[in-house]
């Protein structure tokens, strides 16, 4: 759990770094009106606090648009959570996990690049040990993305 308080200048660093995570220290400074020492301590103290935990890679829409995208809810075996999560981990369609309340335990957010492909997946998911139960939608349309 993160312990840290951030103050105003640590959020609009890390907005920065969402928009843009390769952005040079120079012109994160100048944005904020830093020098860009403070700017380059500020980020590797967030990150050895980790606020920042990764940086990672965003493609384009034009590419990821040709893939098929689902939610899949996925219902769990009592104590078989951990196991679930690390099958799915090595499945590189999963693109994002999340634990949830209600009737499904997790919703995996996977892509794949054609419907008989996201059929596969859904079925091997279904498949692994602990799953007791799927159920998917497919994303027709993204509408909001931030």
């Amino acid at each position: 759990m993160i312990k840290t308080v951030l103050d105003d200048v640590d959020l609009a660093l890390l907005q920065a770094l969402r928009e843009n995570a390769r952005a040079p220290v120079a012109g994160l400074a100048r944005r904020l009106k830093l020098s860009r020492t403070t700017v380059q301590s500020r980020i590797e103290r967030l990150e050895r606090q980790h606020v920042i935990a990764g940086y990672t890679v965003v493609v384009p829409d034009a590419l990821e648009a040709a893939l098929v995208r689902a939610h899949v809810m996925i219902t769990v075996a009592p104590r078989q959570a951990a196991g679930i999560e690390a099958d799915l981990k090595r499945i590189p369609e999963v693109r994002t996990l999340h634990s949830v309340s209600g009737p499904f335990d997790l919703i995996a957010i996977v892509a794949a690049r054609s419907i008989g492909e996201l059929d596969r997946l859904i079925d091997h998911i279904g498949a692994l040990d602990g799953v007791e139960r799927t159920t998917s939608a497919i994303v027709l349309s993204t509408r909001i993305q931030r």
